[in-house]
């Protein structure tokens, strides 16, 4: 901003006018700097590199579905068993490798000293994993 003119004014007021002709210029002078050297920024070297695949191939074994009716009837894949049997039939399953896992469903209604019995004989059978199944709330 300037405060006088050399123009030989006498009111000596002053000029309120910014002049901004510099700024513009500093500007546009980057602006053709940055648009010269940004295409040098992204050079980038293609390369083919190998694909490998750090997964291994895991068989899933399969679940065995055990379920508990709120008479306290035990089902092995759908199948009826008794407590004797369902002891041989864990210790078979639990001797496979891999190892299946338990998926255990019990009726709302089940007593749960049923249910602590059916999951304490899963555990002493030696089965490494035992969910619970559930249905959602409607």
């Amino acid at each position: 901003m300037a405060f006088g003119t050399f123009d030989g004014d006498a009111d000596g007021e002053p000029m309120s006018d910014i002049n901004v002709t510099p700024m513009v210029d500093v500007m546009l002078v980057l602006l053709i700097i940055f648009i010269v050297t940004a295409p040098m920024l992204s050079h980038a070297v293609k390369i083919d590199l190998p694909k490998a695949s750090t997964a291994v191939h895991v068989e899933k074994p399969d679940a065995v579905r055990l379920a508990l009716n709120d008479n306290g009837d035990l089902y092995w894949n759908d199948r009826i068993v008794g407590d004797a049997e369902l002891a041989g039939l864990l210790a078979a399953a639990a001797a496979r490798q891999p190892q299946p896992e338990v998926h255990l469903r019990a009726d709302r209604t089940t007593r749960y000293e049923r249910l602590a019995e059916v999951m304490a004989q899963v555990h002493n059978a030696g089965i490494g994993k035992l969910g619970f199944v559930t249905l959602p709330n409607p």
